[in-house]
């Protein structure tokens, strides 16, 4: 009898394992809202998907807004549902319902994830400016807030009149560790080459950035602001973690997208997608991560 009841005790045990396995790679439920963008979002949201489930550790679904000029009255969203948001959009104010039901899910603690041109979009909704931090474009000047870069280690806001949002011609260049201690930068090199990509500087907005985590030299030889501009960074909005990264400019096709295709994009996209969505970062670092000296790419979006 004894021993029918540790065999019991055993399979108990066992069983609960099991479960406990299963809820822990249950697959992070995503919410990527695209449709309208200066930026190629036809191709950008495919590949946004390709990257997030690839990587096993999330399940997407889309939400694509009516074209650009067209009726929004319908595009009513419901958020409730996802651990993580991730906006490529960048088009036509939502209604304001949607946007009741955004700023509840992120005030209540939600993930989000800031992709590129996401932070140009809604320029005289504060509470968005808010969430990026950071924007660029839309007529953004000085009424925005701050341009905010790296100087002397540590962000400096600078008030100084001016546009803002700009970038020079596409090239590569190196990114610059600026935090080594939160859990999306543990194992991540201090320094690595990105592909072929646009820059963003000259940002200006908010500036309440919580974690600046890479930084890149924007060369006034390509156009660039001379400066050293936050280009991977989370926001500081409450409860709400947020993950805002200014890379990955979408190519002309999911074949040919080399920003995107950049290993070091899609590994830094997924570590900060997951700790917006769950606090942790599960995910080793990858031996293809890319080097100082050298771009490493992933061109099917999959390790």
């Amino acid at each position: 009898m004894r021993h029918v009841f540790c065999r019991k005790i055993v399979f108990l045990l066992a069983a609960l394992l099991v479960v406990c396995g299963m809820s822990a790679r249950k697959p992070i439920k995503t919410l990527l809202i695209t449709g309208q963008n200066n930026h190629n979002w036809q191709v950008s949201h495919v590949v946004l998907k390709q990257i997030l489930e690839n990587s096993g550790r999330f399940s997407v679904d889309f939400a694509v807004s009516p074209e650009a000029g067209k009726d929004m009255s319908g595009f009513v969203l419901d958020f409730s549902p996802y651990e993580l948001v991730v906006l490529d959009y960048n088009g036509d104010a939502w209604p304001e319902e949607t946007n009741r039901r955004f700023l509840e899910y992120v005030q209540g603690g939600g993930g989000v994830v800031i992709y590129h041109a996401a932070d140009n979009a809604f320029v005289n909704w504060p509470e968005y400016n808010k969430i990026c931090a950071l924007g660029g474009w839309e007529n953004r000047d000085e009424k925005a807030g701050p341009y905010v870069y790296w100087s002397d280690g540590k962000l400096i806001k600078d008030s100084s009149a001016g546009v803002g949002g700009s970038h020079g011609k596409q090239h590569e260049y190196v990114l610059n560790a600026r935090n080594h201690e939160h859990p999306i930068m543990k194992g991540l090199p201090n320094k690595w080459k990105h592909a072929q990509d646009e820059l963003y500087d000259r940002m200006r907005g908010p500036g309440n950035i919580k974690a600046c985590l890479y930084t890149a030299y924007s060369d006034k030889e390509t156009g660039g602001s001379g400066r050293e501009e936050p280009l991977i960074f989370t926001v500081d909005y409450g409860n709400a973690r947020i993950f805002h990264t200014m890379l990955g400019h979408a190519g002309e096709t999911v074949e040919n997208c080399p920003a995107m295709q950049c290993a070091g994009f899609q590994i830094t996209l997924l570590r900060g997608a997951e700790w917006a969505a769950t606090g942790k970062v599960t995910q080793k670092v990858p031996a293809d991560f890319p080097t100082e000296k050298q771009v490493s790419n992933r061109s099917n979006y999959k390790r």
